[in-house]
């Protein structure tokens, strides 16, 4: 009888820690919208953070980073989106290229039993577990009324906008005219030109621009990384660089970081996207194990200037660790 309950008691504790292994062995896909620009690198080295700290915690986190060459390939992203429901990843962390486009696909994974955290950009769904991001539309306030006072609540000034679809860089475009409208002495001189996804397609969309509102033109506003770099050159080009037109952009690859050292970037709106990378790893693991996680989970967002860049803090910002977690 004794060797009887030896026998069932170690295979019950068999089972219990094959189940508890199970439990903590995950294959989770993190999905950006590209994967050139140094905003998704540092995404990528918050992700690997994540993985890195889990497996000091005891889980085994097998992390597969895949996205689009190009921001604007939303057929290639709904099939690595769909590719991973196929495979049976037990989770997903995407950032949506559009914020409808992918509306699909998270459904498909949801009713999969794939749970997706949506990490950078919105999605016009409510099948993902989380929202990890920026509040953007805070972002673009927070440009809108740095450029009022760089004008001095007059001027003219240009929006440049990324692209159709990209739900965080409309929210920016959305805040920074919102806050606009507390001066009544500023024009907006063009708003409805986009930069398009690659740094090439921004810089002739800058030319462009400038060569019709060229000597018209105090102020400017870019909403990410591509285009902040793009027309800083083209600015520079004509003369109109290191402060002539101010210029504010977004987010903080290591170009722009220097042009804003340089004087040729007045501001810049700068994220923390190794703590987006993170905080969606962690989400999802969350959500693996059972826990109540927040609908919404703020990022945070700073506006960086020549005059407090140097802090600590905003250092961390600008320049992340990547070479820590992507060797």
């Amino acid at each position: 009888m004794n060797t009887f309950r030896r026998i069932v008691t170690g295979a019950l504790l068999c089972a219990s820690l094959s189940a508890l292994a199970a439990d903590t062995h995950y294959t989770i896909a993190v999905i950006p919208k590209g994967t050139t620009h140094e905003f998704w690198k540092s995404i990528h080295a918050g992700a690997i953070k994540a993985q890195q700290e889990l497996e000091t915690k005891g889980f085994k986190i097998d992390l597969i980073w895949k996205g689009p060459l190009r921001e604007d390939d939303r057929d290639q992203q709904i099939q690595v989106v769909e590719n991973f429901i196929s495979r049976h990843v037990n989770g997903i962390v995407l950032a949506p290229l559009d914020s409808q486009a992918l509306v699909r696909p998270v459904a498909s994974a949801a009713a999969a039993k794939v749970p997706v955290v949506i990490i950078d950009s919105g999605l016009k769904s409510d099948k993902y577990e989380s929202f990890v991001a920026t509040d953007n539309f805070k972002g673009g306030v927070l440009a809108g009324e740095e450029m009022g006072r760089l004008l001095d609540g007059k001027g003219n000034v240009i929006l440049l906008r990324y692209a159709v679809g990209s739900n965080s860089t409309e929210e920016r475009e959305a805040g920074f005219l919102e806050a606009l409208k507390k001066f009544p002495g500023i024009k907006i001189l063009s708003s409805d030109q986009h930069a398009g996804a690659t740094r090439e397609l921004a810089y002739q969309a800058s030319q462009n621009l400038l060569n019709r509102f060229g000597r018209e033109v105090n102020g400017i506003f870019v909403p990410c990384e591509p285009p902040t770099i793009a027309m800083a050159k083209a600015l520079r080009d004509i003369g109109k660089a290191g402060g002539k037109v101010k210029l504010i952009g977004f987010d903080s690859g290591t170009q722009s970081v220097t042009d804003l050292k340089n004087g040729d970037v007045q501001a810049l709106v700068v994220q923390s996207p190794v703590k987006m990378g993170y905080l969606g790893v962690m989400t999802v693991v969350d959500v693996l194990q059972g826990k109540t996680v927040s609908k919404r989970i703020d990022t945070g967002v700073v506006l960086v200037t020549p005059e407090n860049m140097a802090q600590p803090d905003m250092q961390d910002l600008l320049h992340p660790p990547l070479e820590k977690y992507l060797k």
